[in-house]
C-alpha cells in the first residue's frame, strides 16, 4: 500500500461511525483526528472509506512489528486454536513461562528475574507500586514532573502530565512526591544541562528529603528513562546515573518505566540501556505484544517474595497474548530492533535537516524510532506553539500520515519498527508540507 487520499476526511462511511460513536462511547477518550481504520499492513493503514496512510503513531507505540505482521498473526491465530483462556493466577500453562524466560533474558536486570503478569501499561505500575512497598516495608514513591504512569488511582498519583489527567479525581493515592525532571532543552536561564541535571538531584536529596519525606520511608523513584506523555524528553545519562547512585545510598528502589520506550524502540532492548544502568524493576507494555494487552512488572527475583494471593490478575498473561509477545521478541531480536537504529538515526537526521528549513521546529530529539519534535513560535523565548502543533497533526492526517501530539507542543514520532528509509521519506515530506501549510497562516 502506499499512500492515498481519495477525498476530504473524513469520509462518509468514517464520518457516519464517528457519529455512532458519538452516542454510544465514553467522551473521555482523545481522539485527535477523525481516523475510522479498515486494515492495516506494515507500517500503512486504510480507513473505512479507502483512504490510505502512513503511520507513523503505531498505536502509541504499541504495534512495534507492524500492523497484522505474519508471524505474529500466526502465533496467534495457533494460540487461540488450542485454548484462549485459563487464567495464569490460578492454573499454568506453557506459554506464559516461556514468556517468563524471554524477559528474564532480555531486560537489564542481572542474577534471577521475576515476572509479573497484567493486561497493560498501567496495571504494571500499579503492579510495581505494590511490589516496592511489600518489599521494602515502606511507603513513599518519588515520581517526576512531565511523566506519565496511567490512569488508574495508584498509577494517577505518579502521573505529572497534564492536569486534565487528575482533575476532578482526587484525592489520588497518598505517599507520592514530584521532582524535576531535566528537560534540558528548557533549562533555567543560566543553567548548563550539566548543572541543570545536577540540581534536578540535588532537589530530591536537599530538599524533599529534608523539609517532606525522610529517605528510609522512601520505597522507590519511578522514572521513565525518555518521557512520553511529557514530551518525548530523554533523561541525560548523567542523570539517570545519578538517581541510580542516589537510591542505591539510601536503599531505594529503581523502577523504570519503559511502557513506551521499551521493547527495541529505541534501537535497545530498553531505553535505560543506552545510560549504563541497571534498575531493580521494569515496566513493560505497549510494543511487547504487538497489539495484544498485556504489561509486566519484571524485577529482581529476590524482590518478588510477596505471598500467594497478595496481588493478581484474571486475564493477565493471557495466552493469546504470551503467543504474540514471543513471536515479537523474536522478531525485535532477529531484526527490529537494529532497523529501529538504523532507520531512526536515518529519520532523526533528516528531521533536524528540516529545522534548518521549518522556524516552528525548536528542538528534534530521541533516540531510535522515538523521535520528538517541538514546535515554538520564537526560537529565542522558546515559546511554545501548542495551536500549531495541533494544526500541524491535522495538516498531516490530512495528507496521508498519521503523527500524534506529546507535551504541550511536541510531535511524536513512533512508528512501526518495520519502518523503511523509504516510507520515512515519504513521512518527512508530508511533515514538510504540513509545516509549511501552517507557517504560511497568520497567526
Amino acid at each position: 500500500m502506499k499512500v492515498h487520499i481519495r477525498g476530504p476526511l473524513p469520509g462518509p462511511r468514517a464520518r457516519a461511525i464517528i457519529e455512532r460513536d458519538r452516542q454510544v462511547v465514553s467522551p473521555s477518550y482523545t481522539r485527535g483526528y477523525p481516523l475510522v481504520i479498515e486494515r492495516g499492513a506494515g507500517a500503512m493503514v486504510e480507513d473505512v472509506d479507502g483512504n490510505v496512510f502512513l503511520d507513523c503513531s503505531a498505536g502509541i507505540a504499541v504495534n512495534a512489528t507492524g500492523h497484522a505482521h505474519p508471524a505474529v498473526v500466526e502465533a496467534i491465530t495457533r494460540q487461540a486454536g488450542q485454548f484462549v483462556h485459563m487464567s495464569g493466577t490460578d492454573f499454568y500453562y506453557d506459554v506464559q513461562v516461556r514468556v517468563a524466560e524471554a524477559i528474564a533474558a532480555i531486560v537489564p536486570i542481572r542474577g534471577g528475574v521475576k515476572s509479573f503478569f497484567g493486561n497493560s501499561g498501567t496495571e504494571a505500575i500499579e503492579a510495581s507500586i505494590k511490589l516496592a512497598r511489600y518489599a521494602t516495608g515502606r511507603s513513599g514513591i518519588i515520581a517526576f514532573q512531565g511523566g506519565f504512569h496511567g490512569r488508574t488511582m495508584g498509577a494517577l498519583a505518579l502521573t505529572g502530565s497534564q492536569t486534565v489527567q487528575r482533575r476532578g479525581f482526587g484525592p489520588v493515592t497518598p505517599g507520592v512526591y514530584h521532582a524535576p525532571y531535566p528537560y534540558t532543552y528548557r533549562c533555567p536561564p543560566g543553567m548548563t544541562p550539566e548543572i541543570y541535571v545536577d540540581e534536578c538531584l540535588a532537589y530530591i536529596e536537599n530538599q524533599l528529603f529534608l523539609q517532606l519525606v525522610s529517605p528510609d520511608e522512601i520505597a522507590a523513584v519511578v522514572v521513565e528513562p525518555i518521557q512520553g506523555e511529557g514530551g518525548y524528553v530523554v533523561a541525560p545519562d548523567r542523570f539517570m546515573q545519578g538517581l541510580r547512585a542516589l537510591t542505591s545510598r539510601h536503599g531505594i528502589l529503581l523502577i523504570v518505566d519503559e511502557v513506551q520506550s521499551g521493547m527495541g524502540r529505541t534501537g535497545k532492548m530498553f531505553a535505560i540501556e543506552h545510560c549504563g544502568v541497571e534498575p531493580d524493576v521494569v515496566a513493560i507494555a505497549k510494543g511487547i505484544a504487538s497489539g495484544m494487552p498485556l504489561g509486566v512488572c519484571a524485577a529482581r527475583e529476590d524482590l518478588m517474595t510477596w505471598p500467594r494471593g497478595a496481588h493478581a490478575s484474571t486475564f493477565g498473561g493471557n495466552p493469546v497474548s504470551c503467543a504474540a509477545a514471543l513471536a515479537t521478541i523474536t522478531l525485535l531480536q532477529e531484526a527490529l530492533m537494529a532497523n529501529a537504529a538504523e532507520v531512526g538515526a536515518y529519520f532523526m537526521a533528516k528531521l533536524k535537516a528540516l529545522a534548518d528549513t521549518h522556524p516552528l521546529i525548536g528542538d528534534v530529539r530521541g533516540r531510535g524510532l522515538m523521535l520528538g519534535v517541538e514546535l515554538v513560535r520564537d526560537r529565542q523565548t522558546k515559546e511554545r506553539a501548542t495551536d500549531e502543533r495541533n494544526a500541524v497533526v491535522v495538516a498531516a492526517f490530512n495528507r496521508g500520515l498519521l503523527i500524534l501530539g506529546a507535551g504541550k507542543n511536541s510531535i511524536r514520532f513512533s512508528p512501526p519498527l518495520v519502518l523503511t528509509k523509504e516510507q520515512t521519506d515519504v513521512a518527512i515530506g508530508i511533515f514538510d508540507e504540513a509545516l509549511g501549510e501552517i507557517e504560511r497562516k497568520p497567526h
